[in-house]
């Protein structure tokens, strides 16, 4: 089973997840850690557990989700993984960031660029991407079905979806892509949002003001 560790970074209060296994191998989602501390947090967590990371995956490329990629580059090596559609948010991180009164050094690009429904491996454990964009163009849920989890990113949150007015957001496209690629998953999946408390597809399908009907 994999095991999910939660950080809540920067002041727009980010969730970065670490997401490990028995062998010591681990993925991080979304590095948000913008302070010398968050970033010593992070490092000490994956220091004491003796961590192995192999993995850098990114939700999607707004600023707030990607602060920390460079301190992830530069101590572990790890490029981000992530969607095409986000290489222009990476691409200009840097006056993205200020602003938004961020200080950011140039993130690196990413290594792997991912298409909806790849598959790649954390150890034994398969991970899906799901294209879920409307709330930025190259949004990626990461789905794994054997544990029946879901990392959401800015799509989908407890009794909420992600903004739609900022650029490439789409409220429609939002929408079809929750409705098609989402609310299709088993009801007792577990979605971490990149914001706020995790919640089921059961209860956001049943509940969530946005999704009636669905």
């Amino acid at each position: 089973m994999v095991k999910i560790k939660t950080f809540v970074f920067n002041p727009f209060q980010v969730n970065t997840y670490v997401l490990y296994e028995d062998s010591g191998n681990c993925a991080i989602i979304d590095p948000a850690c913008y302070t010398r501390e968050e970033e010593m947090a992070l490092e000490a967590f994956i220091s004491e557990n003796k961590l192995k990371p192999s993995h850098l995956l990114l939700t999607h490329g707004h600023i707030d989700h990607i602060l920390g990629c460079q301190f992830i580059f530069n101590k572990y090596g790890l490029k981000p993984i992530t969607h095409a559609g986000s290489l222009p948010f990476l691409e200009n991180a840097v006056s993205y960031g200020s602003t938004f009164g961020f200080s950011v050094n140039q993130p690196p690009m990413p290594e792997k660029l991912l298409d909806h429904g790849e598959k790649f491996n954390l150890g034994g454990r398969a991970i899906e991407a799901l294209h879920t964009p409307g709330h930025a163009e190259g949004s990626i849920c990461y789905y794994l079905e054997e544990q029946k989890v879901l990392f959401a990113g800015d799509v989908l949150f407890r009794m909420g979806i992600g903004r739609t007015d900022l650029p490439t957001g789409d409220y429609d496209t939002l929408i079809e892509a929750i409705k098609t690629n989402l609310l299709s998953l088993p009801e007792d999946v577990i979605v971490y949002p990149g914001h706020g408390p995790s919640t089921t597809i059961k209860e956001e399908r049943d509940m969530n003001p946005f999704l009636n009907g669905f």
